[in-house]
């Protein structure tokens, strides 16, 4: 199978209604708290990436039954003590950093070793922010310059801790709350503010858990879990996945877009509201509430002109996952933009903050990048003249998909390697893609 995409032409001004798959968030926790459930769980629109997938194989390993039909995923939970842990068992997180390490805090009470492995790219990343806290609970850890592959023995007497999260990590702040679940007492969490999916689906299940919301933190209080019921889930569609999408209609001229029952959860707006401020017109429309998650379809206009920003940072965390696409944006608008306190998206499956730059650079954008914030000066005339390579960045799959949106928008001869990426999180992008520039 050919792993390079070639993109000669622009894209033409477009007006689409479009779907987009399941949000990889959600359907990573469905999977996870399906299988502590009581009973059968059944979700529609589960994404079909490799991390959920790698999800789905973990809970199967450890005892869990799963089962497709008709469209929809069936687990069969055997309650909150249900795991079965295996000598030698090894989990393979694969790609996903959020299985990696929300299996942590789930399985911390297991005293039998487990190790956990994941793929070149997980195996970079700092797993050093969660043993920590994992720590105080009582479990022990082996694992080698903050890396994976490691090694955890859980705890039958684990004790209650006090946990400030302090980078805006959902993911760190999940696997304390689940480790919290399964210990006597109130753990007390002090959070940066993050996307609250776990939170919310706690709360939607009627578990043990108090959320008192601040302006630029939670304070967030959970006690041991007796039981859960079943989880039946029409997953809604990925914000995340969706604001490529939205970037593409926004930096190509007289082009409208409307995606269909998006979670436009709060917490993972960011991107929205930054295209907002930098004169993008961005409405929801039939807005809902469904289990806790806010559900909404998106309608988005290009301007005839964007406007630079100095991106607040408390709209960070919002958006962490998509700043690769709002620099596109920067690029493409009338004057400077600054964005700083990114040191979280060199956390990601690379680091982000620096190839984005490099990126730019390579489409003749000048910049002033440090390690953690970056001066983007904005071009709307840019013209570029010159084939571009996109390679050996890792196999990120938001560098893939952002280089592709960057392509088709300001045009050019590209040459994008590692198209398979996007198998981790969302493969059907590039059908969509055809759909708009087809």
């Amino acid at each position: 199978m050919r792993n390079i995409t070639v993109i000669k032409k622009k894209i033409k001004p477009f007006k689409k209604k479009i779907f987009v798959s399941g949000d990889k968030s959600l359907s990573i926790r469905w999977v996870l708290f399906s299988s502590l459930g009581s009973g059968i769980s059944r979700a529609k629109n589960l994404l079909m990436s490799q991390d959920v997938l790698a999800t789905i194989q973990t809970v199967k390993k450890l005892g869990i039954k799963v089962k497709f039909k008709n469209n929809f995923c069936y687990i069969y939970g055997k309650g909150i003590n249900g795991f079965k842990v295996k000598k030698k068992t090894t989990i393979n997180a694969k790609n996903s950093g959020t299985l990696g390490r929300l299996i942590l805090g789930l399985l911390i009470h297991n005293t039998k070793p487990i190790k956990l492995i994941g793929d070149k790219s997980l195996s970079k990343r700092d797993f050093k922010r969660i043993v920590d806290p994992l720590t105080k609970f009582g479990a022990t850890f082996k694992l080698k310059k903050n890396r994976l592959p490691l090694e955890m023995i859980g705890s039958k007497n684990l004790k209650p801790i006090f946990y400030n999260e302090n980078r805006g990590s959902a993911q760190c702040k999940s696997a304390v709350i689940f480790a919290g679940m399964r210990t006597e007492g109130k753990t007390f969490i002090k959070a940066k503010k993050s996307r609250n999916h776990t939170e919310l689906l706690s709360k939607y299940l009627g578990l043990p858990i108090k959320i008192k919301n601040e302006k630029y933190y939670d304070l967030i209080e959970i006690e041991k879990v007796k039981k859960m019921k079943p989880l039946n889930y029409v997953i809604p569609s990925d914000i995340s996945s969706s604001a490529f999408f939205i970037v593409l209609t926004a930096i190509t001229k007289n082009s409208e877009l409307t995606i269909k029952n998006v979670n436009v959860n709060p917490s993972r707006i960011g991107l929205i509201t930054i295209l907002r401020k930098m004169g993008v017109k961005i409405i929801f429309k039939n807005k809902r509430l469904y289990k806790g998650e806010n559900i909404a379809n998106i309608f988005v206009r290009s301007p005839k002109k964007l406007k630079p920003i100095n991106c607040p940072t408390y709209l960070n965390s919002g958006a962490i996952d998509e700043f690769l696409l709002i620099f596109l944006v920067a690029a493409k608008s009338y004057g400077v933009s600054y964005f700083k306190n990114l040191e979280e998206l060199n956390q990601k499956e690379s680091p982000r903050l620096k190839l984005g730059s490099k990126i730019l650079n390579l489409m003749g954008v000048k910049t002033i990048t440090t390690k953690n914030s970056i001066k983007i000066f904005g071009n709307p005339d840019l013209k570029i003249n010159k084939r571009i390579i996109i390679k050996n960045f890792l196999k990120d799959h938001r560098i893939f998909m952002t280089s592709v949106v960057a392509a088709l928008s300001f045009g050019s001869h590209w040459t994008i390697h590692d198209s398979s990426s996007i198998n981790t999180s969302f493969p059907e992008f590039m059908k969509i893609i055809k759909k708009l520039h087809g």
